[in-house]
């Protein structure tokens, strides 16, 4: 289930408005299929995997991270009818579909034609590769990403607004495949006036991958970009699961004032700038209670001289 989940992340970014899913046939011991859901959404991944498997696929073990689609479509099969038409004897599911469509119908249905069905195991580890699908399933908006480049200090410009470059070019090769891993990116009118930055993928062989540019003004925005007027508008933008926000310090503040950012990107360097622009603007908060147990360290390396550390947002706090 691991490699499963590992192939799902292939997908992120490009599946939307299907979830990354990713899938595995296994038969005596060895892997006769993989796949993952390709961009647009289709083929599916079990569809791709059991494409690959052929008749090795009968009397084998599938291990899928989201439960096989129950509802019908125009675009393609439902993967609970592939598996069984393709004689799988034991389906192992990370994921419950939260979409209605689905939602434990397509497991029922596979148990009913005497496939063995599993479900729960990596569950977790499944909803945070596709956290983008659940929370549009669960809440009604993509998963945003905040990202920030910062000095020891906190500053992510000199006084006149000088910002190139904060951090080394590892850490900005990494802030590439972030960006090549969403559906769309998003900075505010100051940034865009200021910078006005490209905000694509370039990694040689990734350049296909830049996502969708988005504008948070209440002003026009530049031909080829979305544009919203408050964070909240983030749930109307059409397939975009997986959202970045790049800037600028107001855009940040915005966004973390609305309770709206589900995972942070720090990229710190060794650098102290002193009085500089500030890495985020005013975010609300009243006391210091408050800010405690609201973020939780999920990963933290070097990249060259710079050091990036994830978090994620705890629900619960």
């Amino acid at each position: 289930m691991a490699a499963a989940i590992a192939l799902s992340e292939r997908g992120r970014g490009l599946s939307t408005p299907n979830p990354n899913v990713g899938c595995l046939i296994v038969k005596d011991g060895h892997v006769v299929g993989r796949g993952w859901t390709q961009k647009g959404g289709r083929p599916h991944a079990e569809a791709q995997a059991l494409e690959e498997a052929m008749d090795r696929a009968r009397g084998a073990t599938a291990y899928v991270t989201l439960e096989p689609c129950f509802h019908l479509s125009p675009r393609g099969p439902r993967c609970a009818d592939l598996m069984a038409r393709a004689g799988v004897r034991r389906v192992v599911i990370a994921l419950r579909d939260p979409d209605p469509r689905t939602d434990g119908q397509g497991a029922a249905w596979l148990r009913k034609r005497g496939i063995v069905v599993e479900m729960g195991l990596m569950a977790q580890e499944a909803a945070a590769a596709m956290r983008g699908f659940v929370l549009r399933q669960t809440l009604g908006r993509p998963a945003v990403t905040l990202k920030l480049g910062l000095s020891l200090d906190g500053r992510i410009a000199l006084a006149d607004g000088s910002s190139r470059w904060i951090t080394g070019p590892d850490a900005r090769a990494h802030a590439h495949v972030e960006r090549a891993r969403h559906d769309a990116i998003l900075v505010g009118g100051g940034t865009l006036r200021t910078d006005a930055p490209r905000l694509d993928v370039r990694l040689a062989g990734l350049e296909d991958r830049s996502p969708r540019r988005v504008l948070l003004s209440h002003g026009d925005a530049p031909e080829g970009w979305d544009s919203i007027a408050a964070p909240e508008d983030i749930a109307a933008l059409p397939h975009v699961d997986h959202l970045l926000v790049e800037g600028g310090a107001q855009t940040a503040a915005a966004f973390l004032r609305a309770d709206l950012v589900d995972r942070l990107l720090l990229y710190r360097a060794p650098i102290l700038i002193g009085a500089g622009l500030a890495g985020m603007g005013d975010i609300g908060l009243t006391d210091l209670a408050g800010a405690h147990g609201r973020w939780r360290l999920d990963d933290e390396r070097r990249l060259g001289d710079d050091r990036l550390e994830v978090y994620l947002r705890s629900r619960n706090a």
